[in-house]
């Protein structure tokens, strides 16, 4: 029997969030540290807790956020992996594109192929750009090859030939062999995993797929298995890079498309939270222990994009990869992400200067105020240096902080070392991190030709609420707002994400009447194919194409017309396309516009209430007042401390600290603070009208 609750659960590097919407429109949420040894064993004992907490309860459904696929990349801890390759073509893993992290650094070194050069191997074969056989496969070489690789012991196999986006005939062969004769392996091909044109790119996405398959499916598999044990037998799915969320099974035949899980989730829920807001244009400031993440939602819209890099560092938005990674080309949200995040040491460089970052204290054994062996003062320490947070515990109690340590650090390791005294120490940390964060936030908007002071900061992850209204100062912004349970905002974010299933396929043609119809063909056969994979549910679909200028090399996603012919809407189609090239390149040009893929996205929006009702787990005493710094400018202010529920639905004035279970809010004394009809905290800047 159903019971109506929902629970998600994203583990970050530092604390693993839940979040659970109960049959009634509660919203229940619990923060415990992350079990780096085995992530599982968080997501088990905080769901076991929810679920005895009330009454024993067996939820419907169990979402889950997880960096497992990402950290097998980074980590190196992939599947033995080899690559079967059209002949000549063995060393496009190396070859890359002409692309370098940094112009001048001759000593410079491509990340290692995931598959080295002894486990690439090539088959006589060919498909011309047409898909037309130039060179037919030989059954007897595919067998022979079969057997050396059997011989290697290898865990995973991937598949990629020339054009097998147009014909995949002669991948399929091989796959089908693969699989009768190596049941046991993951066989990823190319033309199931990224059936599109770049053969670096599709490469690249299917050996990815086939590396990272083994042990994301160990998890899963482990994960679902634990759960079950546990008397916990819902649907279990995971969020996808792209925003949506799927079931495992389809996981674990496409894991390529989890490899940006974790920070996909809480740009869903600001998205979903500003609609019902009225803040249409977002740039979302995600802060957790490690890193900081932003993404901007545009007219209600995320932003997204097909192609990205993981591996190569931190990123600042897909738009400015810089080769130094592993290539993925499959939807996901355009994400910029920094190292700066709670945890990030401080440290006093051998010219004297004060560094933030990006070496991270994690959870284990955390900021110095954490009181379980850190050595070194982090941003942690600095805020509560400064007071800005609880000077006795964290999360309602739960993780209890010796402040004195913090201090010290700053008294006797940092300030003698800045000529200043502790306070503006810890301030000067707490800058140094804000100008970092800002680049993230800059990557996704001012880099891309948008002014930030056009759109809401929406802040959450741990630290977000502490940093966000100090980060909006400097950047012009005039809005902050902080949702509720921010702190646990990317699992929050996982119960309004829909069910999705996707379909992508090459399509080289022009746009214009008599391509149209072969396109819209394709694109109701793609359509066909989501509606069989959501099965009995009725979701919301949408047609889009990657168009561009006939002898370009990039490509815009345009969405398309389903009602009616799709030759019948051709102009409306083109109009859209020039619209989207000039605000992004800020010009046109004359000439065909070509159709390069085909896409269909298929979503079943959740069960969620119209208005969860977050269930405050704890909240601050009455009248509660400590000193907090604010800067040489503002100075040490006796700041009141309330809790969000004791905010005025009218803008006071500032500074103000607002402690939660999940997070805390600073509101600086130059700012006005209310709380809206959402629960959301809305913190307000003004400034002069801009000419």
């Amino acid at each position: 029997m159903a019971s109506g609750f929902r629970i998600a659960a994203d583990i970050g590097g530092t604390f693993t969030d839940i979040a659970c919407l109960s049959a009634d429109g509660r919203l229940l949420t619990r923060k415990v540290p992350s079990t780096p040894d085995d992530y599982a064993t968080a997501i088990i004992e905080a769901i076991n807790d929810l679920g005895e907490a009330e009454g024993g309860v067996r939820f419907d459904e169990i979402l889950h956020a997880s960096t497992v696929a990402t950290n097998a990349i980074l980590e190196g801890k992939g599947a033995k992996t080899a690559l079967i390759t059209t002949e000549g073509f063995r060393d496009v893993l190396e070859l890359r594109r002409i692309r370098v992290p940094r112009l001048y650094e001759p000593l410079y070194e491509k990340p290692a192929p995931l598959v080295p050069r002894r486990r690439r191997f090539e088959l006589a074969e060919r498909m011309d750009a047409r898909g037309e056989v130039l060179k037919p496969l030989d059954p007897e070489a595919v067998e022979a090859l079969i057997d050396r690789i059997a011989a290697l012991d290898v865990d995973a196999v991937a598949v990629c030939f020339l054009h097998s986006h147009i014909n995949p005939a002669h991948e399929q062969m091989v796959g089908a062999r693969l699989r009768a004769r190596l049941p046991e392996k993951f066989i990823s091909l190319s033309c199931e995993v990224l059936p599109e044109i770049r053969e670096y790119e599709r490469t690249s996405t299917t050996v990815a797929n086939a590396y990272i398959g083994p042990p994301v499916a160990d998890y899963l598999r482990s994960l679902s298995n634990r759960l079950k044990a546990a008397g916990q037998d819902g649907r279990l799915t995971m969020m996808q890079s792209s925003g949506g969320v799927q079931l495992i099974e389809q996981i674990i035949a496409k894991p390529a498309t989890v490899v940006e899980s974790g920070p996909a989730a809480g740009v869903v829920g600001a998205a979903r939270m500003g609609a019902r807001a009225g803040y249409d244009n977002i740039i979302t400031f995600d802060m957790g222990g490690t890193t900081a993440k932003a993404a901007m939602i545009e007219a209600g819209r995320i932003n997204a994009t097909s192609e990205y890099e993981v591996g190569g560092g931190i990123s600042l938005s897909a738009g400015l990869t810089k080769g130094g990674g592993y290539a993925l080309k499959l939807p996901v949200i355009d994400v910029s992400e920094v190292g700066a995040g709670g945890g990030s040491m401080v440290r006093i460089d051998a010219a004297g200067a004060l560094k933030v970052g990006p070496q991270s204290a994690g959870s284990s054994p955390g900021p110095l105020c954490y009181d379980q062996g850190g050595t070194a003062a982090t941003v942690t320490d600095a805020n509560v240096t400064l007071g800005y947070l609880n000077q006795d515990a964290l999360a309602g109690g739960t993780v209890p902080i010796r402040a004195a340590a913090s201090r010290a650090a700053f008294e006797t390791e940092i300030a003698p070392h800045l000529g200043c005294d502790a306070h503006e120490a810890a301030f000067g940390v707490h800058k140094l991190a804000n100008v970092t964060m800002m680049r993230a936030v800059k990557a996704v908007s001012t880099y891309r030709g948008r002014d930030p002071r056009d759109f809401t900061l929406f802040c959450f992850g741990g630290n977000g609420g502490v940093h966000g209204a100090m980060i909006a100062r400097e950047l012009e912004m005039t809005r902050v707002v902080v949702p509720p349970a921010a702190g646990v905002y990317s699992a929050v974010g996982l119960l309004f994400a829909d069910l999705e299933a996707t379909r992508a396929r090459a399509f080289l043609g022009l746009l214009d009447a008599a391509t149209a119809p072969r396109a819209e063909a394709l694109l109701r056969e793609m359509e066909a194919e989501v509606l069989t994979e959501l099965d009995q549910a009725r979701p919301e679909l949408r047609w889009s194409a990657d168009l561009r200028y006939a002898g370009q090399a990039f490509e815009l996603q345009i969405d398309l017309p389903r009602d009616g012919a799709l030759a019948d809407a051709l102009g409306t189609v083109r109009e859209t396309f020039e619209a989207e090239h000039r605000r992004s390149y800020g010009h046109l040009l004359d000439g065909a516009i070509q159709i390069v893929n085909l896409r269909v996205l298929g979503a079943v929006a959740p069960r969620t209430a119209g208005g969860m009702a977050l269930q405050e787990r704890s909240r601050p005493a009455e009248g509660t007042h400590r000193p907090v710094y604010f800067g040489a400018e503002m100075g040490l202010r006796d700041t009141p401390v309330l809790h969000r529920g004791a905010l005025a639905e009218t803008p006071v004035q500032g500074p103000m600290i607002i402690e939660e279970y999940e997070g805390t809010t600073v509101v600086p004394p130059d700012a006005t603070v209310f709380r809206d009809g959402y629960d959301n905290i809305v913190i307000n800047f003004v400034r002069e009208a801009r000419t």
